[in-house]
């Protein structure tokens, strides 16, 4: 790797401490391990470059913070991302997106075209052209390789003054939890920072990209009202690189007289928020906190009966264990909607869980049958067939599943003990590696790598560890 400037133990030191200082910890090591031709003359830097650098950042941010692995969710997002790369230019790279579980207000997509989405900016947007309007934005950062050509012009110095920007920005407030606020923030100031002319021109590339995916236009204003709000509720607290971007309000502004201009069906398009509200109240319901998530959808109920908010409330419940509350909430939230798949699937979910299991079981079937390509009531039944031991149907339901999320750990378990069952030991190996290396229990994920090694193994098997070997190795550096 080459670098005097900066000691391996140093930024594992800094990798100890909380979640933002990982995520500087994780733009250290990556600048670290950065080829020498790039760390060293930055203006030879290439598509091919590029590329690598995303798909180190990538690496790097799953072996730091944690992500969501929930199929509906992750395939709602990707499905938002790859229809706003529809309307892009041809590009040398795909776009692939991450949802980091994380109440920062936050997006933003590194070279190479890896997005990251972070749960606080789903629940903080009142639409899906709002939550589209980030993304547009960001991956017009991309497209016009705002960072690459940084890069490129050679107007990094050295990686300490990188240091020194992503210190201010990552760490400042209290605890560093200040400058993780507002989307277009952390991952800009990560990758060298934007200047006003970038931010400039991703409103405008990146408005381009959602009026053409067919999204309100007034999306990506109304995120900017958003942030806005943040900026004044945080006051002071929002770190020093974010005040020298465009003013939000002047932004907001600017585009509102755009969109003016539009024609009229592109201005007047309606919003299309179903399927963002459904997202919205999982992300919620299962992963925000608790406490914001009950004042939510109390709020919620106020306004009048609302099945999804009762199912919400059913989820978080469950979640803290208040089963009677939980049973409550999904049975009126059933009696509400009664077709609602979304809703049988989750009261099936936590009878099966909580005990209760021939109601679930007759739920999670009836959901199947609603829609066979609800993911996650499939694996759902994956386990009540290992549970009767039909365990080569139980296992081929699981690998459908984990194809939508390939990196789930629970996924991982559940193949293990079901091979396990099936006496199939080099793959009940292979899966619980897998686990123990998506969970980077790096102590764990080494023990099993040695002993798959030690396993006799047929041809199949020889590839199935080769595989392993590389995604352990990518990880493995950033450990």
């Amino acid at each position: 790797m080459g670098h005097s400037l900066i000691t391996t133990n140093w930024v594992q030191k800094l990798c100890s401490r909380a979640l933002c200082k990982q995520a500087l910890c994780a733009v250290l090591v990556l600048l670290l391990c950065l080829p020498a031709p790039i760390a060293h003359a930055f203006w030879e830097f290439t598509v091919k470059d590029e590329a690598e650098l995303g798909k180190k950042f990538n690496i790097l941010v799953k072996s730091q913070l944690p992500l969501v692995q929930d199929p509906e969710i992750t395939a709602y997002i990707d499905d938002l991302v790859a229809r706003l790369a529809k309307t892009m230019p041809a590009q040398p790279f795909p776009f692939t997106a991450s949802v980091v579980r994380h109440n920062a207000v936050n997006a933003f997509a590194t070279p190479g075209g890896y997005v990251f989405v972070f749960t606080g900016l789903i629940l903080a947007m009142s639409h899906e052209a709002e939550l589209a309007g980030v993304l547009a934005h960001e991956m017009a950062h991309v497209t016009q390789r705002h960072i690459a050509s940084r890069i490129q012009q050679g107007r990094v110095v050295s990686i300490l003054s990188i240091v020194g920007a992503l210190a201010g920005a990552f760490m400042g407030g209290e605890g560093g939890s200040a400058a993780m606020a507002g989307s277009m923030a952390a991952g800009q100031a990560a990758m060298l920072s934007y200047s006003r002319a970038d931010e400039n021109e991703a409103d405008q590339v990146g408005m381009n990209y959602l009026t053409k995916a067919g999204f309100n236009p007034q999306g990506m204003g109304g995120a900017f009202k958003v942030l806005g709000r943040k900026q004044i509720m945080m006051g002071s607290k929002i770190p020093s690189y974010y005040s020298t971007h465009p003013d939000i309000h002047q932004r907001t502004d600017n585009m509102a007289q755009r969109v003016a201009r539009l024609p009229e069906g592109q201005r007047k398009k309606p919003d299309n928020d179903a399927r963002f509200l459904r997202i919205q109240t999982l992300v919620r319901g299962r992963y925000s906190d608790p406490d914001m998530a009950e004042r939510a959808f109390a709020n919620q109920l106020e306004k009048g009966p609302n099945a999804l908010a009762l199912m919400g409330q059913g989820i978080l419940w469950s979640r803290l264990n208040r089963i009677n509350d939980a049973t409550t909430a999904f049975a009126k939230a059933m009696e509400l909607a009664p077709k609602n798949e979304l809703i049988i699937r989750e009261a099936g979910r936590f009878h099966y869980t909580k005990g209760n299991r021939d109601q679930g079981v007759a739920l999670l079937r009836r959901a199947v049958e609603m829609d066979s390509n609800d993911i996650m009531a499939r694996y759902y039944l994956a386990r009540v067939q290992g549970d009767e031991g039909k365990l080569n149907e139980a296992i081929a339901n699981t690998r459908l599943v984990l194809r939508a999320v390939p990196e789930d750990v629970e996924l991982h378990e559940m193949l293990a003990r079901l091979h396990g069952q099936n006496n199939q030991m080099f793959l009940a190996y292979l899966h619980m590696a897998y686990a123990a290396l998506y969970s980077n229990n790096k102590i764990k994920t080494a023990q099993l790598y040695e002993k798959l090694n030690g396993m006799p193994r047929q041809a199949e098997e020889k590839n199935q560890l080769e595989r392993f070997q590389t995604s352990y190795k990518e990880r493995r550096e950033f450990w």
